[in-house]
């Protein structure tokens, strides 16, 4: 591979315009609880002096319908991005390649994490390799480590919360804008099959006035083999997203699949993300979802449950286009 997995991308007064971040998000084994912590930057287009800064994080609570989410914007001043390698810092927030710490605060909620990740696999490309050093896509995405595990500790809004044997995934993004509209998705584990590993997107582009139909790169990791389904003219008709529900399928060399995340509005959380073009972005965010998958293998099939631990995030401009999704019911954005 030679793509680096971890570096920083963003460059300090560049006027082209930039967003990247670097996050890590974890599942309890059995219960639907999960965090989500980002560390991110955006530059404007042609106002570099205007970059920001921002710890994103969540915690939620399936049993309790609970879901506590923070922003904080930290000076530039106190930021550090290597161009290599993993030592992101925010203020007093620190991401390694083996931990994570910070704390963010905001509308009257406090979240702190001091966090340690160990296994996983190796880095995860959800593109074709050749595409992370060209300008197409203008958003770029990998994991880092793949069904990482997690232990440590979280406060929330001053309640202790144990970390222990969470199996999750560290990530990276960045780009010159936001993707127009995207569905993501990533199980780090089924019940079952603790080792399989999925990540796959749905992407639309805008051309004029016009989305693209969705373009639906997908890996797989199970029983130790790699399946990359990310050959460009296969990517479109694989999938389709009603209202908080998406399916897809798709075929491979040695594999098929069939599978479908879902999620209620009160599994979401939703932030405003800034767009380096202007404006902002809707994300709808759940780290509780259900995803359903069935494989066929080498001509075996089996059926692959997550119940809470689907990772499922929908980007689109505003409510009015998710209302056109059918998505409705959201609560208001961070």
């Amino acid at each position: 591979m030679t793509v680096d997995p971890e570096g920083a991308r963003f460059r300090l007064g560049d006027a082209k315009g930039h967003y990247e971040s670097w996050f890590l998000r974890g599942n309890h084994p059995d219960r639907p609880l999960a965090f989500w912590v980002r560390y991110t930057v955006t530059s404007p287009t042609g106002r570099p002096a205007d970059a920001v800064a921002e710890l994103f994080a969540i915690v939620f609570n399936g049993e309790l319908m609970r879901h506590v989410a923070v922003r904080e914007s930290v000076s530039m001043r106190e930021t550090f991005f290597p161009t290599s390698g993993l030592d992101v810092r925010l203020g007093a927030a620190r991401l390694l390649p083996d931990s994570a710490t910070g704390r963010a605060r905001s509308d009257g909620h406090t979240i702190a994490w001091d966090l340690k990740f160990s296994g996983g696999g190796e880095p995860l490309l959800l593109l074709p390799e050749r595409f992370y050093a060209g300008g197409f896509p203008k958003a770029k995405a990998l994991v880092m480590r793949p069904g990482a595990t997690f232990t440590g500790t979280f406060e929330v809004d001053g309640e202790p919360l144990s970390v222990d044997g969470w199996r999750g995934s560290t990530n990276h993004n960045w780009g010159e804008r936001h993707t127009d509209q995207y569905t993501w998705g990533q199980v780090a584990g089924f019940e079952g099959a603790p080792d399989t590993f999925l990540e796959l997107a749905s992407a639309r582009i805008r051309i004029g006035p016009v989305l693209t139909p969705a373009m639906t790169p997908i890996v797989l990791r199970h029983e130790g083999k790699q399946y990359t389904l990310n050959t460009m003219h296969k990517l479109f008709g694989r999938a389709k997203i009603g209202g908080l529900r998406w399916t897809f399928a798709a075929k491979g060399k040695g594999v098929s699949l069939v599978g479908t995340i879902s999620a209620s509005p009160t599994d979401v959380v939703t932030f405003a993300y800034r767009n380096p073009p202007g404006g902002t972005k809707l994300c709808i965010n759940s780290k509780i979802a259900r995803c359903e998958l069935t494989l066929t293998v080498g001509g075996r099939w089996v059926d692959l449950v997550s119940r809470t631990g689907a990772a499922f995030e929908v980007l689109v401009d505003d409510v009015l286009a998710a209302g056109r999704l059918g998505i409705v019911g959201l609560p208001s954005p961070q």
